[in-house]
């Protein structure tokens, strides 16, 4: 059964309650639930997670076609984790709303917990994001509407779906390169006696789309291909095994192309290599009709566990690859594996479980610069901060959570929003205004995007050392209107910059600017700084109203700002 509109207590925000009194329904939610019958588990009496991924993928759908007017087909999906396993007899609740529309594709936000019926407790399985694509109609294409966020929660979905969609974009092109640049340093694949033939786990199977398969526009679910596919994976799986895999993660993945009524869906799958405690499974769906030649529908890879008698992982049997594409399947699960471990660590983190510094390499960058822009929305989307003091029409606000003190500083200027962004993108021209910049210096220009600096600064208390810190910055332009211009910064290590005697190496977790244009002419920026150990003392007289340095400095820049708005070289031309 599915209800459109439901409330779930789990996914309530403190401002559901309108001015009316009554409880605020986001116009796009929909809420599957489902009671898991012995229809829909496997043989162990757990619901089959093909089932759960159909649930998911249709009322996905739902919420797509309710906020576009129009049919919607599964254009990808990014990486799920399973928490935990669902028994018969529980209670499958899924809840799926549009966190944001763009053009002709929308990102679907989609929670599935599970529900004891006999002990009232609930727990969360998965949290998955999905983009679907609006159909063309006959009046020609769908131009999708803009999503209004209502909420905190809103808002912040809203925002962060612009940057979780770059890293769609980029995903397949920056995975490619990082996997031919690992394997090349793998070297030769490990040899045992005792290993499993990979060729024994492969597996293959067709099947016929029917119009039960299909949706009104007769385009095959893509959750009923996404069940197939798992299908096939777990008996790759058990093949290795020969025990009963719990599936746990499966990698971000696009549909390639569409399938349809009366289609042949060849599926095939293979372990690709054997870990520890886990499996890559790397599945592919192809489709035909007639005597025409294979299509690529899609292609995913899917990580399983063997669970023991208390639930904790067994040790697995070695894999032994078959030559030339097996090798290269087998080198490419482990730069997978690597990948998959820093996108989690760095990802999957709530904000206050990631460390201070992460160590930054090309294999992790895209996850870095994610993680780092995502923690400076997050901070600009809260709404419950307190003004501290107002100066020469500088604000300072300040917001304690999780033992943490935030700072926010903002003010207008009168020069366009590009060209603040423009110049305050450059750390190297900080030193001009701000005095807690002695030294900076560029060390790595990843790309146009993403840029790491050293940075120098004077020492609080006389005679003692000065800090210098190792800083990421990611600059972002606005997608659309709605969003500002944002610089977010935070810190990493080098294996090349290490501290050294003269400096204590100081740390930033979360800082930057936000940048909206108020006007043509007026801009309204703001600078935020998540006040670790090693910034709290040059801003701890401010906030306790016993400085008023902050004022003095965002004086500075509005000046700078001002002296430069006409200027156009404060970049290098590689930076844009």
């Amino acid at each position: 059964m599915t209800s459109e509109g439901k409330d779930a207590d789990i996914m309530l925000d403190p401002q559901l309650i309108q001015e009316t009194g009554e409880v605020y329904r986001n116009p796009t939610e929909v809420q599957m639930s489902q009671i898991v019958l012995p229809c829909h588990a496997n043989h162990c009496g757990e619901l089959s997670v093909g089932q759960l991924l159909k649930w998911m993928d249709s009322t996905a759908c739902l919420s797509a076609e309710r906020h576009a007017g129009c049919s919607c087909v599964t254009a990808s999906v990014d990486d799920i984790h399973f928490e935990h396993t669902i028994g018969v007899g529980q209670v499958v609740s899924i809840i799926a709303k549009v966190n944001r529309a763009f053009t002709s594709s929308m990102e679907v936000g989609i929670l599935v917990t599970c529900e004891d019926l006999y002990s009232d407790r609930q727990w969360k399985i998965c949290r998955a994001f999905a983009t679907f694509v609006s159909r063309r109609t006959e009046a020609g294409k769908v131009q999708l509407k803009q999503v209004i966020p209502y909420t905190q929660m809103e808002q912040m979905e809203y925002s962060l779906a612009a940057e979780r969609r770059r890293m769609r974009l980029i995903h397949a092109e920056i995975i490619t390169d990082l996997l031919s640049s690992s394997t090349a340093q793998l070297g030769e694949c490990q040899e045992y006696d005792d290993a499993v033939p990979s060729e024994k786990t492969r597996v293959e199977s067709v099947e016929l789309v029917l119009p039960p398969h299909a949706n009104h526009q007769v385009s095959t679910f893509g959750g009923q291909i996404m069940a197939w596919m798992e299908n096939v994976a777990t008996i790759a799986a058990s093949r290795l095994c020969n025990a009963h895999p719990t599936l746990r993660t499966i990698d971000m993945f696009h549909f390639r192309g569409p399938s349809h009524i009366g289609d042949r869906l060849v599926l095939k799958a293979i372990v690709n290599n054997a870990f520890k405690h886990s499996m890559e499974v790397g599945v592919c769906a192809e489709a035909y009709q007639g005597g025409e030649p294979l299509r690529h529908i899609n292609s995913a890879f899917m990580t399983f566990e063997v669970l023991d008698s208390d639930r904790k992982p067994r040790t697995l049997p070695h894999l032994r690859p078959e030559p030339v594409d097996g090798r290269r399947r087998y080198k490419e699960a482990i730069a997978r594996k690597k990948i998959r471990l820093d996108r989690k660590y760095i990802i999957s983190c709530k904000q206050t479980q990631v460390p201070l510094s992460v160590p930054w390499d090309p294999s992790n960058q895209m996850y870095l610069s994610y993680n780092n822009v995502s923690a400076l929305k997050l901070m600009d989307t809260r709404n419950n901060w307190v003004l501290t003091s107002e100066k020469n029409k500088v604000r300072l606000y300040t917001l304690e959570e999780n033992h943490m003190l935030c700072v926010k500083v903002e003010m207008y200027v009168s020069v366009p929003a590009g060209q603040v962004f423009h110049l305050l993108s450059d750390l190297r021209r900080r030193k001009e205004w701000d005095r807690h910049y002695e030294e900076c210096e560029v060390i790595n220009q990843a790309d146009e995007d993403d840029t790491l600096y050293r940075v120098v600064t004077p020492s609080v208390s006389k005679g003692g050392k000065g800090k210098d810190f190792i800083l990421l910055a990611s600059r972002r332009k606005p997608c659309d209107s709605r969003d500002p211009y944002l610089i977010a910064l935070r810190s990493v290590t080098l294996p090349n910059h290490p501290p050294t005697e003269d400096f204590s190496r100081g740390e930033v977790l979360c800082a930057g600017f936000t940048i909206w244009e108020e006007s043509s002419s007026v801009t309204k920026f703001t600078y935020y700084n998540q006040a670790t150990p090693g910034v709290l003392p040059y801003i701890s007289t401010d906030v306790a109203g016993l400085s008023s340095s902050f004022y003095s400095t965002f004086s500075a820049c509005s000046q700078f700002l001002e002296a430069n708005k006409d200027s156009l070289g404060a970049l290098p031309p590689s930076s844009f």
